[in-house]
């Protein structure tokens, strides 16, 4: 019998990222991110002016950030020994939204905290990503991990026999990020998500679906 798989997303499960991304959009380019308050569309705002940063900036300064500021990404706390302990009752891998040449460049940031796990790289809705995945693995039961309540959503679309718990490692974004209503369970700190994830990966049964609903 093949093994349960753990696909597992990595920024703001497995290490943080808004907070660092924040930080150096404060210090190179004199940015304001609002995390808590305000529309997500109009948080990240010139210090100068307070004047909206354009959609079109935002992504040229989030690939900014991933070519040359992924070192400032550090383990979320208890991912990394999890991650390790759960690898010893399943297959662990990584379903990333980063473009796809940067797939070594995450899987060496993963390396260098204590994660060894093969990388996937997609973008947009990882549903279809996530299929091919299962498609390699075959496992005998399988559990997603993710911040974003719309990958639950696409995952559970096509696959709603995947266990999906949405997992949220920034405690600055919890009471801001709702839960999502096509994920199986909310927990945010691995202590919990840990136990849970565990258990269904050793119970070897398949996910209930559960009543449709966007997040």
């Amino acid at each position: 019998m093949n093994k349960p798989l753990l696909i597992s997303d990595c920024d703001e499960v497995l290490l943080h990222m808004i907070v660092p991304f924040r930080d150096w959009l404060d210090e190179a380019h004199h940015i304001h991110f609002d995390l808590v308050h305000g529309d997500w569309g109009e948080a990240l705002r010139h210090k100068h002016d307070g004047t909206v940063v354009e959609r079109g900036r935002v992504w040229d300064l989030l690939n900014g950030f991933f070519d040359t500021e992924m070192h400032r990404q550090q383990a979320i706390d208890g991912a990394v020994d999890a991650i390790n302990r759960l690898n010893e009752v399943a297959d662990v891998v990584i379903l990333t939204n980063l473009l796809d040449h940067r797939a070594g460049p995450r899987a060496a940031q993963l390396k260098a905290v204590g994660i060894s796990a093969p990388v996937f790289t997609n973008q947009g809705g990882k549903g279809e990503a996530l299929g091919r995945i299962l498609d390699e693995y075959k496992p005998s039961v399988a559990v997603f991990v993710d911040d974003l309540g719309h990958q639950h959503d696409s995952v559970g679309e096509l696959f709603p026999d995947v266990w999906r718990l949405h997992f949220v490692g920034e405690p600055l974004l919890w009471e801001r990020v709702k839960p999502s209503r096509a994920a199986h369970a909310r927990l945010d700190r691995w202590a919990d998500a840990e136990h849970w994830i565990r258990e269904k990966l050793v119970a070897n049964e398949a996910a209930p679906a559960l009543e449709k609903g966007l997040s």
